[in-house]
């Protein structure tokens, strides 16, 4: 399909999974104007239906097909690009079907809550790539302004050698939300909790900011919950290949709900990012090193626009803003033949940091990431953490 006033190639988008992320991604799309919503599938049609109303009347767009299933909209209408938002466990299978029709796949976080389902899709993207196909994992968040800026700044090496980090989700959860579905809360389709649902993003940010994980020491626990099988606390250490140490700290269990915030430390520079938003940045220049610190400033204000320093005003599509850079990440890599900026590769070691977090708490020691990545604790299963 092409555009007829521009003449450019435009691409055929189906939603898989029709609930609250399925529309903030149509919104999305629908900003992008290579990209059209033609299918909406869901396995419980109201949900098809009622997102097909939404995208009609409030982005006024031509009404997509429903369907009730990925095969039939497959079968139905041409589709160049599948996005998966469904429940996480279900992630990996409709991705997989995707991937062998032959098209470009974007999955919401996190790839998949099984392991082994995960390096899976990792092997058939990889070999997708040889067939020209781009897979890519919503992490919206790397296509911050401030997360590019600090990301930046630690492959310049302008704070100097990293020595820490930390990454805070501080969440609040009512009952009510995890009453609101039977999959919340569960191991079988949410994956886990506070750290899978609430805290990949923010785990993944750490990862990419520190480089290569080494080892996970951590602790878990259900303590402001009824009727959940997974955790609402969690805290964990990281050690890093660079000999980086990092610290995780991710909960739905801090009422009335904080912000989430991640601090990258040098020995020559530190940033802080607050809710997506550069809140402080110093990095020392070669002649401006201050080993004390005191002439120290705050150089967030030259790095980003205002309204990406913290407190500044994003205005009221902030929740679209994010997911439409990583879409014209993804059709920038389609049409130009490349990876896209966050490859399945780059979640499984994510997810694989998150899996770590869950069996060393169950196992109640330091989990290697390798042991994780490589399917050596495939069989065991996590359990939540309580306190007596």
């Amino acid at each position: 399909m092409s555009d007829a006033a521009t003449g450019r190639s435009v691409l055929s988008v189906a939603i898989v999974g029709c609930g609250i992320i399925g529309l903030n991604h149509a919104r999305a799309i629908a900003r992008h104007p290579r990209l059209t919503i033609t299918a909406l599938v869901d396995a419980v049609p109201a949900a098809a239906t009622m997102l097909a109303d939404q995208v009609e009347s409030e982005l006024g767009i031509a009404r997509p097909a429903e369907h009730v299933s990925l095969t039939a909209a497959l079968a139905a209408s041409p589709i160049d690009l599948v996005v998966v938002c469904t429940p996480s466990g279900l992630h990996v299978p409709l991705a997989e079907e995707a991937l062998l029709a032959g098209k470009h796949v974007v999955i919401e976080k996190p790839l998949d809550v099984s392991m082994e389902r995960a390096r899976e899709i990792a092997g058939l993207a990889a070999a997708a790539a040889t067939r020209g196909l781009v897979v890519s994992v919503i992490s919206q968040h790397r296509f911050d302004p401030s997360s590019v800026a600090v990301a930046r700044a630690v492959r310049d090496g302008r704070f100097g050698r990293v020595t820490s980090g930390i990454a805070s989700v501080a969440w609040w959860r009512s009952q009510d939300y995890y009453d609101s579905g039977q999959w919340r809360g569960t191991w079988e389709f949410d994956g886990g909790g506070a750290v899978m649902n609430q805290g990949v993003h923010t785990v993944d940010l750490l990862v990419w900011f520190l480089g290569r994980p080494v080892d996970v020491y951590a602790h878990t626990a259900l303590l402001a919950h009824d009727r959940v099988e997974v955790e609402d606390v969690a805290v964990a250490t990281v050690r890093f290949e660079s000999g980086a140490l990092g610290v995780i700290h991710a909960t739905t269990a801090a009422y009335p709900g904080l912000s989430v915030r991640v601090q990258v430390h040098g020995d020559r520079g530190s940033a802080i990012i607050d809710d997506d938003q550069l809140e402080y940045f110093y990095a020392a220049g070669d002649d401006a090193f201050d080993p004390g610190g005191s002439s120290a400033r705050n150089q967030a204000a030259e790095l980003v626009p205002a309204d990406e320093l913290r407190g500044g005003d994003r205005g009221p599509d902030v929740f679209i803003t994010g997911h439409l850079r990583q879409y014209e990440d993804v059709v920038d890599a389609i049409v130009e033949g490349r990876e896209p900026g966050v490859r399945v590769e780059d979640a499984l070691l994510s997810l694989a940091v998150v899996r770590a977090v869950y069996l060393s708490a169950t196992l109640g020691r330091s989990v290697a990431v390798d042991e994780v990545l490589s399917g050596s604790l495939d069989g065991i299963s996590v359990v939540t953490g309580t306190v007596a």
